[in-house]
């Protein structure tokens, strides 16, 4: 047989459920609105089953490096949202993506290289991480309006994700925690959804949940800094747990804070 079905099985597998949770994350995020989208969008929906299916096969050494590097990668993607926010007011869907993808892997490249312990690489990461979403708010106020699905939406989506979860999974042996890391949290959601809605939606209604999705994906580093100091001593999976509960609490707390009505002003 050309094919090791006892291997592959398992592969094809993984591939599938979470190309499914992210199929259902993103169609729900679509049809919810900027901020609301953003926040369902910017939770650990690949890098978390991603994460699972590593801890199946390595132990809290290898997750807590791993989560070090998704850390570190959370700077270009919060990069890679700003460039995209900025050049999709006025260019379509190739330029704004491609060039938030050069931006993205030279920033990759740069803090990757970085020999930063944790205390470094979190205050560079969130200086980001905050500066970026403060940068790109104003244009968060498009509103979204409802598209019409396309026959290829769904398919394109799920073999996105499928594709990073297997290369992560079945390359995570040969790569090392490192790119492990770097590759869980690959802005593959964000980029199938801008790459699928700017042509739907427009640039300027695309850029509003990218905007608030920058908000989110503070949320999302914070999670990848609980897995590095979480796992070592807790253990794997309450230490994912408690990783998954920061992502979850705070994108919780945004909400209700972007939310709240206004006070009317005193006389």
């Amino acid at each position: 047989m050309p094919f090791d079905i006892p291997v592959l099985l398992p592969l094809l597998t993984k591939m599938a459920v979470t190309a499914a949770f992210v199929v259902t994350a993103t169609a729900t995020a679509e049809r919810a609105g900027p901020l609301l989208g953003a926040m369902i969008a910017t939770l650990p929906v690949s890098a978390g089953p991603a994460y699972v299916f590593l801890a199946l096969d390595h132990d809290a050494a290898f997750i807590a490096a791993s989560g070090l590097s998704s850390l570190k990668a959370n700077a270009p993607s919060g990069l890679f949202g700003l460039v995209f926010v900025y050049l999709a007011q006025s260019r379509g869907v190739v330029v704004s993506v491609g060039t938030a993808f050069l931006v993205w892997a030279a920033a990759t490249v740069a803090i990757q290289a970085a020999p930063w312990g944790v205390g470094t690489t979190s205050a560079v990461v969130f200086a980001v991480m905050i500066g970026c979403a403060i940068l790109a708010a104003p244009y968060g106020r498009a509103p979204i309006p409802l598209a019409r699905r396309r026959w290829w939406d769904v398919p394109v989506r799920a073999l996105l994700v499928a594709t990073l979860v297997g290369l992560v999974v079945t390359g995570s042996s040969r790569l090392g925690a490192g790119l492990t890391g770097l590759l869980s949290v690959f802005p593959v959601v964000l980029s199938s959804m801008t790459m699928i809605l700017q042509p739907r939606l427009g640039g300027p209604a695309t850029a509003a949940l990218m905007a608030h999705a920058l908000v989110g994906l503070i949320g999302f580093a914070a999670s990848c800094l609980t897995v590095h100091l979480a796992v070592p001593p807790l253990g794997v999976w309450p230490g994912l747990a408690a990783a998954l509960a920061v992502s979850v609490a705070f994108n919780l707390v945004v909400l209700l804070l972007r939310r709240r009505p206004a006070r009317p002003a005193r006389r």
